[in-house]
């Protein structure tokens, strides 16, 4: 029985673009300008005694270290792989989407305490001061969350930090609403209804991030990879005759790797076969791909073999 391992390692990998120097720039621009509208925030609210305009300054304040830890992932995106750390520390930017994911629904429970505190002391606020300044949030936040929405959409350590810009943006406007309706009707007890829905919002727009900054974080395979169609294509090659353990993971948030072990019905084939299955993997969004081949004499026995 003749079995020959073919591993990826006799071909360069096909790595992955890094983040461009111009996601930094957005990046460090979004940093100052919350931390700007931090400090504005609160001071308005130390000068009108406003437990909401406090509280929300403190909700910002986390959002500027959640954009400092999108950032400071992005760096070790880039720092090369050692002997230790042989993907480099490219998983970090899928702790760092987890950690954006578990700083929202702490912004949440946050949220939720101080909307039951309103409603239990309720005080004498003014509306147009908190209207005011949750007009420059709206701008703030706003500016923010578009910044990031083009880089968001194929990075989940991006799309964590367009969330809490997103979900800001939603907050001002529902501060605004609170601050003009606190203003015409004298009713304080509107700002706790408006983040209750608020926080509805926030939750559900959450619960993906978690769920799938997660699954990553355990090696699940990425929502980027279809899993379905791989195999089908896998399947369908010329010249291999079944295959089996399969994996694909995610190496972080935008590059994947896989292994395979394939049977060749040739083994004279191996290296077209194992050409033409490393441009399958890349053409289904796998960037680092191992392939071992087998001879068709070295069948697999176990329930893994397609």
């Amino acid at each position: 029985m003749v079995s020959i391992h073919a591993h990826g390692g006799s071909h360069p990998h096909h790595h992955h673009p890094e983040a461009p120097a111009s996601l930094n720039a957005i990046f460090i621009i979004c940093i100052a300008l919350n931390l700007l509208f931090v400090l504005v925030e609160a001071g308005v609210g130390f000068m009108y005694h406003s437990l909401g305009l406090l509280s929300d300054a403190g909700h910002n304040l986390s959002d500027v270290f959640s954009l400092l830890l999108s950032l400071m992932a992005l760096q070790m995106a880039k720092r090369p792989v050692t002997e230790h750390f042989t993907y480099g520390y490219k998983k970090g930017t899928i702790l760092v989407s987890l950690a954006n994911a578990i700083i929202l629904l702490v912004a949440i429970g946050a949220i939720l305490l101080e909307s039951i505190h309103k409603l239990r002391y309720p005080e004498p606020v003014s509306g147009e001061a908190i209207s005011w300044t949750a007009g420059v949030g709206i701008v703030v936040n706003g500016l923010t969350a578009w910044l990031l929405m083009k880089q968001q959409k194929g990075d989940l350590n991006v799309r964590g930090a367009f969330l809490h810009m997103a979900m800001d943006t939603l907050v001002s406007v529902g501060v605004v609403a609170s601050g003009l309706m606190i203003m015409y009707t004298g009713w304080v007890v509107l700002d706790a209804v408006v983040s209750w829905v608020i926080v509805v919002i926030i939750f559900f727009s959450t619960w993906n991030l978690l769920k799938e900054s997660l699954c990553l974080s355990m090696d699940a395979v990425p929502r980027s990879v279809d899993m379905a169609h791989l195999k089908q294509r896998l399947a369908g090659l010329e010249g291999i005759e079944s295959w089996h353990h399969l994996h694909v993971w995610a190496v972080s948030t935008t590059e994947n790797a896989a292994t395979v072990h394939v049977v060749l019905r040739d083994i004279t084939q191996m290296e077209t076969v194992k050409r033409a299955v490393k441009e399958l993997f890349r053409e289904e969004n796998v960037q680092h791909s191992t392939v071992e081949c087998e001879s068709a004499g070295a069948r697999c026995a176990d329930e893994h073999c397609h």
